[in-house]
């Protein structure tokens, strides 16, 4: 693995050549100028990533710097900020922020890198999985424009809608075969996809408001097909 550490930088009092410490410390005191709003390197003190592209190492040691915290997701896992994403193009970034950042890769190194590989695993983890699905990724947009829809509210969803949930799941409760449950999947599917294809249409159109009445439909059909996989386990 790489190497790097701050004994590496140190050099003993008066080893540099006459003059060049003076042009070190000017060139130093520049380059802080320039960029004191970057953040410096915990390892060798060095200015931080460049603005774009590899985030997570040292330019200078090559050290694993903490996660950014002012990075979303979308800027972490290389997408558009849209509700349009290539899944697969999506899995590809997953994939390979996972071979740069994984824990299994660090366990040589210091205890700092150690915690801040288990930091960006972790948030590389939430992030893939909040953008694969359509009803978590679109409800991120939505938190990032300031608007999120609290768990156990109806929004004011209209009566016709709660009363076809309603007839929904009573339908799964009376499923006594594999039959029934697959006619309810196939039911549950369709509304999702059309529900899918509405909140992409509304968030084109910057309708947040619609996109927000529509992603709760999607969260109650998202509801019934958790109770279809856990009616589907075994007892």
């Amino acid at each position: 693995m790489w190497g790097g550490r701050t004994g590496t930088f140190l050099r003993p009092s008066g080893w540099w050549p006459t003059g060049v410490l003076g042009r070190r410390l000017l060139n130093y005191n520049a380059a802080s100028l320039a960029g004191s709003s970057s953040p410096r390197c915990w390892n060798c003190g060095g200015a931080g990533g460049p603005p774009r592209g590899d985030r997570f190492f040292c330019p200078q040691c090559r050290a694993l710097q903490p996660p950014d915290p002012t990075r979303d997701y979308f800027s972490l896992m290389d997408c558009n900020r849209s509700f349009r994403v290539d899944t697969v193009k999506l899995q590809h970034r997953y994939q390979q922020l996972q071979r740069l950042v994984h824990p299994d890769f660090f366990s040589q190194r210091s205890q700092n890198e150690k915690d801040f590989s288990e930091k960006h695993s972790t948030l590389v983890n939430e992030a893939y999985k909040t953008l694969l699905a359509p009803l978590s990724r679109g409800l991120y947009l939505l938190k990032l424009r300031g608007i999120e829809i609290p768990e156990g509210t109806d929004y004011e969803m209209d009566s016709q809608f709660l009363t076809e949930i309603m007839e929904i799941n009573e339908k799964l409760a009376e499923a006594q075969d594999e039959t029934a449950m697959k006619e309810i999947e196939s039911i549950v599917r369709a509304k999702q996809k059309e529900l899918t294809d509405d909140v992409s249409r509304a968030f084109e159109r910057d309708n947040f408001e619609k996109a927000k009445e529509l992603l709760t439909k999607m969260r109650y059909f998202s509801n019934v097909e958790e109770k279809i996989k856990l009616k589907k386990i075994p007892l």
